[in-house]
């Protein structure tokens, strides 16, 4: 590159070309010489770029080798602070020891500066803003002035470029020498000034760095807090211990707090005497009006109702007689109540003195869906509202009438408690309640019995639960006192616990029902399936297991005539028909679907009813046909809605169901459903118990017969 550019030089001085340009042209004088100026310093800048290119070599400079020169020296390059400690430690309280720190800072700060914001509302903001638009308005005008200055001379310039071109075209452009001199008459480039040539050895960095500031740690440490280590182990008793002391905890409360409050009342009754007999003037004059409407209400419902009272008392369907033995079941009253539309019916009973009257039980069997429950009392004298209404907390899941004391009622929750409710005492509450403290089932109770009372006169109820207790309440001093009378449990089922302990799983008892006449002997129906026969007086074994069904038994009774049959159902379509001296069932209908109670007639040891789970109402009677039922009909709409409890009224031909809607349908049997022994010529019928009794005995020697025979 720089000695071709030398060659050039040296052509355009020698050559012809560089002859044309040095020689005079006879026209336009001061043109030619403005253009060799122009060209002579053209190629003095052309002289000096070419200089400024050449490689120097300075004297000093190391002769290399090309390995030498093809080596390469690496060096990395780090943000690491080299002047920051690597062994600082620190003392780890978890580890109780000197532990060394796995991160240091590496940031060095060269320079910092303070500053300071002002608000815009202030004095001072005020007066910077002013400064600054100020200044704003001035710098324009400078600038617009310099600009036109610069526009001047640019126009200088072309207008002369222009004028050179004129010239040029003039002398005939298009040859050699106009091209060079148009060449020639580019401005010279800025002179530049000469630098020192930097290269790999002469190479120079110069910096300026702060000092570094020393560092300085400051660190203060406090005492460490004491420790202890606390265990514990919660269980059942635990947390009963715990109950109980907050149970005593409350009542000592109450106790203090009794005192002053009788003392406000016998102040409060001085001062408000004379109001207080008006107001017990009122309530007398109430419930007197109250009983008088009582009979209007019922009167009113009789006249509405009057069709359905007629079928009640005076209708016997005449086409029984056509029906070839089959009956049917002719709906009456419907029994509803507002607030329990949403709960299903849990427990039917009738009372035992007031034939007309039944309480109904209303709570959940879906365990998610738990919530309040209600005690609900209907007449048969008046449909369309009940008669005594109790709210509880909890749902509640059975029920039972005390039979010499007709309006104490023994009620099971689905909480585990259980309660006594008195219909004398105008309370919504019950006048007994169980509680943690005198020990409340764990699991829902699924049935109550009344007993009889005990030795010292006190009254007596039973109660099973899913937590496999049988337990006896014994209300003593006004309070219950539990007794637990067995545990269900399962043979065969032990787990193994902490420290090869033995485990014994209890079973969960669903159903129960006390002998008629032999008072210490009961039946247990479970959740497994197997009914045990049980005594009051041993509470470590059982009597007798029956492999009764395959899930769950969800009623058991015995039949009110005979001592030895009982009758049981369960959730896998069967009923079944038992003699507790033997094993294995003596009739086993499968119904089609699960069936939820089963309940015998009062009036005949043979009849008993069924409801099932898809709506149908089955009644039997073994005297009449013992392999199917005489009735098996439709009771409630089949659209999300199931039968759970039917009850035969024990006077009137009557049975009531109740399914999940909170629905009580009253229905009355045909007369082919409660056909009585016709009367012979001459002869009197019998009745009574032992006829009853017979009547069943003959059915039931039919089928021991051939087992009898088969062991011969």
């Amino acid at each position: 590159m720089p000695p071709k550019a030398g060659d050039r030089h040296r052509q355009g001085q020698s050559g012809p070309s560089g002859g044309k340009a040095v020689q005079p042209r006879p026209a336009k004088a001061l043109s030619k010489k403005r253009d060799e100026d122009v060209s002579t310093e053209a190629g003095e800048g052309a002289d000096e770029c070419v200089a400024a290119k050449t490689l120097v070599k300075p004297p000093d400079q190391l002769e290399l080798t090309e390995a030498e020169l093809k080596e390469e020296f690496t060096r990395i390059l780090t943000a690491n602070n080299p002047h920051a400690p690597q062994n600082i430690v620190r003392y780890s309280f978890k580890k109780r020891a000197y532990k060394p720190v796995s991160y240091v800072d590496q940031m060095a700060i060269h320079f910092s500066l303070n500053g300071n914001m002002i608000p815009k509302d202030s004095d001072e903001g005020r007066r910077q803003s002013i400064r600054l638009s100020i200044a704003a308005e001035k710098a324009p005008v400078e600038t617009s002035a310099v600009t036109s200055e610069e526009a001047e001379i640019k126009d200088e310039e072309s207008a002369g470029d222009t004028q050179a071109a004129e010239e040029e075209e003039a002398e005939g452009s298009g040859t050699a020498e106009a091209a060079e001199a148009a060449e020639v008459e580019e401005p010279p480039p800025p002179r530049v000034k000469e630098q020192k040539l930097a290269n790999q050895f002469n190479f120079i960095e110069r910096a300026s760095r702060t000092l570094n500031n020393p560092m300085r740690e400051r660190a203060c440490q406090s005492e460490p807090t004491p420790c202890k280590d606390f265990s514990a182990t919660a269980n059942q008793w635990k947390i009963y211990d715990a109950y109980v002391e907050e149970l005593q905890k409350m009542e000592r409360s109450k106790e203090k707090e009794k005192p002053k409050a009788q003392i406000t009342k016998k102040e409060e009754e001085k001062k408000k005497g004379r109001k207080l007999t008006s107001l017990e003037l009122q309530s007398d004059d109430i419930t007197k009006i109250s009983k008088a409407a009582k009979i209007m209400e019922r009167m009113v419902n009789q006249n509405t109702f009057d069709d359905i009272a007629q079928d009640f008392k005076y209708f016997e369907d005449a086409s029984d007689e056509y029906r070839d033995q089959q009956g049917t079941l002719l709906p009456l009253w419907k029994f509803q109540y507002d607030k329990t539309k949403r709960l299903a019916v849990t427990a039917i009973s009738w009372n035992p003195k007031y034939k007309d009257l039944f309480a109904v039980g209303y709570g959940s069997y879906d365990f998610m869906k738990q919530g309040q429950g209600m005690l609900v009392l209907y007449t048969l004298k008046n449909p369309s509202f009940p008669e005594y209404v109790f709210s509880s907390e909890s749902g509640i899941m059975c029920l039972d009438f005390h039979n010499d004391r007709p309006y104490l009622m023994a009620v099971g929750f689905y909480d585990g408690n259980v309660a006594i409710y008195n219909l004398k005492k105008a309370t919504s509450q019950p006048s007994y309640k169980s509680s943690a403290k005198s020990g409340k089932h764990t699991e829902p109770v699924w049935q109550v019995k009344w007993q009889k009372d005990d030795m010292d006169n006190n009254l007596n109820f039973f109660s099973v639960s899913s937590d496999g207790r049988i337990v006896s309440w014994t209300l003593v001093k006004n309070e219950l006192v539990h007794t637990d009378v067995i545990k269900l449990s399962v043979e065969g089922t032990t787990m193994q616990g902490p420290e090869g302990l033995q485990l014994q799983t209890l079973g969960c008892g669903t159903s129960f029902d006390f002998h008629k006449k032999i008072d210490y002997l009961f039946l247990v129906g479970t959740e497994e399936g197997k009914i045990y026969k049980c005594s009051k007086c041993y509470s470590s074994q059982f009597l007798d297991v029956f492999e009764a069904h395959h899930m769950a038994v969800d009623s058991v009774s015995w039949n009110p005539y005979h001592l030895k049959v009982f009758i049981s159902c369960s959730s896998d379509w069967t009923v079944k028909i038992w003699d507790h001296t033997i094993k294995t069932p003596m009739f086993i209908y499968d119904l089609n679907s699960a069936v939820g109670d089963v309940s015998w007639s009062p009036y005949s040891s043979t009849v008993f009813a069924a409801v099932t789970t898809d709506g149908k109402a089955h009644v039997f009677d073994l005297s009449i046909n013992k392999y199917e039922a005489l009735c098996t009909q439709l009771v409630v709409a089949r659209k999300k809605n199931k039968i759970t409890h039917i009850q035969f009224n024990p006077v009137y031909p009557v049975v009531i169901v109740g399914d999940e809607r909170g629905h009580v349908t009253s229905l009355k049997l045909s007369p082919n459903l409660r056909k009585m022994p016709k009367a012979k010529k001459g002869q009197e019928v019998k009745k009574g118990p032992e006829v009853e009794t017979a009547k069943l005995d003959k059915l039931l020697n039919l089928v021991r017969e051939p087992e009898g025979n088969g062991g011969k």
